[in-house]
């Protein structure tokens, strides 16, 4: 499956968090909604397209969120796929390579046997608008090769460390067939370890087409997944991909989405 069939703006995030990442970048183009760009793709010819997750969903009639999750494969991440498996959802997960995709591949094949879908997260998680461009290929090129190696399939998504890009990054993700996937949802689950504090503020900021932020490697996000499902699930909200919140529309590498 190559990167260049992919069509698709990314998410430029402004939020609670993010938008002291995003500040002094660059102006970027392309930026579109989920919901803007199903539309816009309403009526096109379809592709064959790798979707992952089992289940059709058409977020133009569903209330849609994306679950993501940053970092990983770490550790714990296993017991989050028990969750995920136990409670049927999928996910995508934004990997990270250096001490997490070469330490753990048998996580990373599980992802993607299981339906998950994968991202680039960086190999090492530098600030990419800090990098030259070769600098920013040596971030990203490993990821690409060990995703394809280990499941079969290259990344057509990633998400940029503290949401930071402009226009340099975008134009590497572009050559490269990568869309970037920001955020509307975040927990800061890396400054806190109460569960019930994660849960409450992902379930505050969740609206239609929203994108959720966690990260599978903090001791108290894992423990808050099954409660934050039950109660979206309860809202009436259906748990896609980003993929699925984006079809019909395919990820136009190098551009922003924002929710």
């Amino acid at each position: 499956m190559k990167a260049a069939r992919y069509v698709r703006a990314l998410l430029a995030l402004v939020a609670t968090g993010s938008l002291a990442a995003t500040t002094g970048c660059s102006t970027l183009h392309g930026v579109t909604s989920p919901r803007s760009a199903r539309a816009s793709a309403s009526g096109s010819a379809s592709t064959s397209v790798h979707r992952p997750g089992t289940t059709d969903v058409d977020c133009n009639k569903a209330k849609c969120v994306a679950l993501t999750f940053d970092g990983g494969p770490s550790k714990p991440t296993p017991n989050l796929l028990d969750i995920l498996r136990e409670k049927h959802v999928h996910a995508t997960f934004f990997v990270q390579g250096k001490g997490h995709t070469d330490t753990y591949p048998k996580t990373l094949s599980r992802m993607a046997r299981e339906g998950h879908e994968i991202g680039n997260h960086t190999w090492s998680h530098k600030i990419l608008t800090k990098l030259s461009v070769r600098q920013i290929h040596a971030e990203l090129d490993p990821v690409q090769e060990e995703v394809r190696e280990i499941t079969g399939h290259t990344p057509v998504l990633m998400r940029p460390p503290q949401g930071r890009t402009d226009d340099k990054v975008s134009a590497v993700l572009r050559k490269m067939g990568l869309a970037q996937v920001l955020w509307s949802v975040t927990a800061k689950d890396y400054a806190t370890t109460d569960t019930a504090v994660i849960t409450k503020r992902v379930l505050e900021q969740t609206r239609r087409d929203g994108i959720i932020l966690l990260h599978d490697r903090y001791p108290g996000t894992i423990p808050a997944v099954p409660g934050i499902i039950d109660t979206l699930r309860e809202r009436g909200y259906t748990i896609v991909t980003v993929s699925q919140l984006l079809a019909p529309a395919e990820p136009v590498p190098g551009t922003v989405y924002r929710p």
